[in-house]
């Protein structure tokens, strides 16, 4: 069986406001690229809870890696933060008004967890099932042999600009 290689994109970053809603873009433009565009909202919405908990909660900075990578047909996307502190899923009947992002990457992914790192911090992740069958990506940009030129129409009309054509029937 042959299997189709993996494709990567990592960014790495300072979790500030200003910062997430840049990287939401790259993800999305990253998912276009790749001919996934169904699953652009999704990855979009789970990749700004992850930066938005490491910007509330990862001490002692804020800078974070993510990683978003397919293999197969699958679409994982990961944030690595440099704070060992584990996130925890709160309930979703609670009345708080922060809090439900992992709810909402639970309710929206096809799995998701955490890998912790010991001190030097842990890695929140999620998938997402890619539609069937993504489109391979050549390794290397597609350049035509000969250069297309514009060809002349087999009719040319003559005449000075300006003066309508007329019909060779007298009339």
């Amino acid at each position: 069986m042959i299997s189709q290689p993996s494709r990567q994109c990592t960014v790495e970053l300072q979790a500030l406001p200003s910062r997430i809603g840049q990287v939401r873009r790259i993800v999305s433009a990253q998912l276009r690229y790749w001919h996934l565009d169904p699953l652009i909202d999704e990855a979009a919405l789970g990749v700004t809870e992850l930066l938005t908990n490491v910007h509330r909660h990862a001490e002692p900075d804020k800078m974070c890696t993510v990683e978003i990578e397919l293999l197969l047909d699958r679409l994982t996307i990961s944030v690595h933060d440099h704070d060992p502190t584990l996130p925890a899923l709160r309930d979703s009947n609670s009345l708080a008004t922060n809090g439900r992002g992992l709810a909402l990457i639970a309710a929206v992914s096809e799995s998701w967890g955490v890998r912790p790192l010991g001190e030097s911090g842990k890695t929140v992740w999620f998938t997402l099932a890619a539609p069937s069958p993504a489109t391979p990506l050549s390794p290397y940009p597609v350049y035509r042999s000969t250069p297309r030129f514009r060809e002349r129409p087999q009719h040319a009309v003559r005449g000075r600009a300006g003066t309508a054509a007329r019909s060779p029937v007298a009339g």
